[in-house]
């Protein structure tokens, strides 16, 4: 299982690295246009669909990587029990959080579909489809503070040493 939950975060990066790439891509395509005189429509709203989709396609990624910020100056000073019960705590709530994030986004993603709701731009892109990747990494970012939660709760581990080294 752990193997399967990395190779998914994993791949969900490689995903929001091509996202970047193709942001890369609208962007020097903007700037030829401009240069050449040509106009292709839609640029700088494709531009904005896969920056969000790199950025939430990159959270769980992210966080399994411990890259996300931590303020963690309350669990320096606090004793070894209270600092893990903060610790479950803060999953708890984290765990709640990106679940609803993701359920609102796979949700709007699913109504925009349902209702053939489409970018007012040039482009007129189907809206569901920006916001499906939105939604695929909003649901992983959940999955991915169920299993740092299913880990601290098993290990009986608590605040990562990195993330209280950082602080020091």
């Amino acid at each position: 299982m752990r193997a399967t939950l990395d190779a998914l975060y994993d791949a969900a990066a490689w995903v929001a690295a091509a996202c970047m790439i193709g942001v890369l891509a609208m962007v020097l395509l903007s700037i030829a246009g401009r240069q050449f005189g040509f106009y292709v429509p839609g640029t700088d709203a494709y531009a904005g669909y896969l920056m969000a989709g790199s950025s939430f396609l990159a959270l769980a990624h992210t966080l399994k990587r411990n890259e996300h910020i931590r303020v963690t100056l309350v669990l320096n000073l606090s004793p070894p029990a209270l600092r893990r019960a903060l610790q479950l705590w803060s999953l708890g709530v984290a765990v709640l959080l990106s679940g609803l994030l993701g359920w609102f986004c796979a949700r709007l993603a699913w109504q925009s579909r349902q209702f053939h709701d489409i970018s007012t731009g040039a482009d007129a892109t189907p809206l569901w489809i920006p916001q499906v990747p939105m939604a695929i990494g909003a649901l992983l970012l959940f999955v991915a503070f169920v299993d740092e939660l299913v880990l601290a709760l098993h290990s009986g581990r608590e605040a990562r040493e990195t993330d209280l080294a950082r602080v020091e």
